[in-house]
């Protein structure tokens, strides 16, 4: 595949049955409803991840989840860039926040990882933070211990409004494929 009009974009989460509808599974659940609007079958394995490519908007797409727990995520993410040779600029993460209250979405084009362990390694991997992300908020964990809060699944109130964000985030993404990140972010950062 050809790096030319190639974007990829990764969900970060935690691999296996446990972890499928916990708050820290935001990200997956972003690839998720993006394979489904783009048609993209997202099960090959490699990199560390499973992985689908298909095309949009006359650009190669490539839809990946790191296989690994979410603190080690970011050797798959730059083992799958040097693969098909992509630069930052063809990047785009997502993943939960606990800083952000449940159905809200906030996309930068760069900056720190706030925190976010998955982002963190990410970040340290590629050795640059100046890369596209969207953080869908979880909320926070008030007297719950953050670990054990992120890996619990969302309540019956937050199940809708993470739901909604994860829509939001999907067309965020399908926004910054199709214009740029400066264009998702005017778009979706509002409210």
């Amino acid at each position: 595949m050809d790096s030319d009009g190639v974007k990829m974009v990764v969900g970060l989460g935690n691999p296996g049955d446990e972890y499928v509808n916990t708050r820290h599974n935001a990200g997956f659940k972003a690839i998720d409803s993006l394979a489904s609007v783009l048609k993209i079958d997202v099960r090959n394995r490699k990199f560390g991840a499973i992985f689908g490519q298909g095309e949009f908007a006359d650009k190669k797409l490539i839809l990946l989840k790191p296989w690994r727990f979410m603190n080690r995520s970011g050797q798959v993410v730059a083992t799958a860039m040097g693969f098909y040779k992509l630069g930052t600029s063809d990047l785009f993460v997502i993943t939960d926040d606990m800083a952000l209250e449940p159905g809200r979405i906030r996309l930068r084009a760069k900056g720190s990882a706030g925190g976010h362990k998955g982002l963190v390694d990410v970040i340290e991997k590629l050795g640059t933070d100046e890369f596209a992300r969207c953080r869908i908020g979880i909320g926070q964990s008030g007297r719950e211990e953050a670990e054990d809060f992120v890996l619990s699944e969302p309540t019956e109130i937050e199940k809708p409004l993470l739901a909604e964000a994860t829509g939001r985030a999907r067309e965020a993404v399908i926004c910054w494929i199709e214009y740029d990140i400066e264009r998702a972010m005017n778009e979706f950062n509002s409210g």
